[in-house]
């Protein structure tokens, strides 16, 4: 009983990150979604785009359960880093179609397994895990990458997850707390 439950509890909050992420890329150009933020060019399509690829994996190929379209090896040191951006022949609308298409996949194989399903990740110190494992990870890596977003998409247009306050407030709380860092130099 508290495995179906735990499995549910993970699941229902992987689908709220995956949904979270997708929103910040609501209302914004092409090149706004696309554009290096980050000195390591972290950009928002490129977050759903790694984020896609890795649940192919994790909740895929981890399980014996493949994607079925194409994936670079996981192990292939010319592949590394590709999937944080996408190329100038991959849409916005291809990149999400994918994040899509991997979510269902995922979905699919954890409705199909039970949470202490085996699995093998070969990139890990410890690679036999069960889906239980796996689900914890992925989650964590969603919500992680969804926190990302939440910034990155401040910082191009000021639009939050926080309660809605009006410029006024907001430039009194900077100030308020950029007088307790001061504070703290001393």
């Amino acid at each position: 009983m508290i495995d179906d439950f735990a499995k549910r509890y993970l699941h229902d909050d992987l689908r709220e990150a995956r949904e979270a992420v997708l929103e910040k890329l609501e209302g914004l150009s092409e090149y706004d979604v696309r554009r290096p933020l980050t000195a390591t060019g972290t950009n928002l399509l490129g977050l759903v785009k790694h984020l896609a690829l890795w649940e192919t994996r994790y909740l895929g190929e981890v399980f014996g359960r493949p994607f079925p379209e194409p994936l670079p090896r996981w192990d292939d040191p010319e592949a590394r880093g590709r999937d944080f951006w996408a190329t100038s022949e991959e849409t916005r609308a291809e990149v999400i179609d994918r994040f899509h298409r991997a979510a269902a996949h995922a979905d699919a194989t954890i409705e199909a397994l039970p949470v202490d399903a085996p699995g093998h990740v070969p990139w890990w110190p410890r690679p036999d895990v069960m889906l239980f494992n796996v689900m914890v990870h992925v989650l964590t890596e969603t919500t992680r990458h969804a926190g990302h977003a939440d910034i990155l998409r401040e910082q191009l247009d000021g639009a939050t997850s926080a309660p809605v306050r009006d410029r006024e407030f907001w430039t009194e709380r900077c100030a308020e707390i950029e007088r307790v860092a001061q504070a703290a130099r001393s």
